[in-house]
């Protein structure tokens, strides 16, 4: 039986896609999580066989969660769930350990198809964005992280400059994540010098091009 664990923000997403994976014979969802902090914590603790991960969660984005439980759980595998079909998207989820990325217009049964895929060893991609994915990511591998605006940043900067961008104060930050509010300020500053950017919309379109939130 392959142990399954979903993480997505949308409670209807979460119910319909337990329903289908649980109809299958041979897949059983093992866990659910609204946002990719409590992912990664249940994670840790179930070790499931194989992540299906929205790209879009709150605290932690989907991207950041696959990159930390590559790092704590290398035995789970993760496949990224997204409506996004952008190659900077894809680019990042499978840098940061992903071994599946499902486009969410056309998942449906492929779902199933792409758990067992993963699970036996190999890679799974979207039909539709395969090609492209495949060229593009092979072009990419001799680049320097640097040309990738976001790989700037470390591992805090990034959960840090989703959360602001979510509209979190400082305080507020500090209590998620737990940092003192002037470990935040400096953090933010921080970013916001490597970044260039130095207004809050400039961020949330730096986050929004990068997939680190959907607002």
């Amino acid at each position: 039986m392959i142990k399954v664990f979903l993480a997505d923000d949308h409670a209807v997403v979460r119910d319909g896609m337990t329903a289908l994976m649980n109809g299958e014979q041979d897949i059983q969802v093992v866990g659910t999580a609204s946002n990719g902090q409590q992912a990664v914590d249940q994670i840790k603790q179930i070790q499931p066989d194989i992540v299906v991960m929205d790209i879009a969660m709150p605290e932690l984005n989907g991207i950041d969660a696959t990159r930390q439980i590559s790092e704590t759980c290398p035995g789970v595998k993760v496949i990224m769930l997204s409506m996004h079909d952008s190659s900077e998207h894809i680019y990042q989820a499978l840098k940061a350990g992903a071994r599946g990325y499902l486009l969410k217009e056309s998942a449906g049964k492929e779902v199933a198809t792409a758990v067992r895929a993963v699970h036996s060893g190999r890679r799974y991609l979207s039909k539709r964005i395969e090609t492209m994915v495949i060229e593009e990511y092979i072009s990419r591998q001799g680049a320097t992280p640097e040309n990738s605006p976001i790989d700037k940043l470390s591992d805090r900067e990034r959960q840090i400059l989703q959360l602001v961008v979510e509209g979190k104060s400082s305080i507020e930050i500090s209590r998620i994540l737990p940092l003192a509010p002037k470990t935040v300020a400096t953090y933010r500053s921080r970013l916001m010098e490597k970044l260039a950017i130095h207004d809050l919309p400039g961020l949330v379109k730096f986050a929004i091009q990068h997939g680190l939130t959907t607002l």
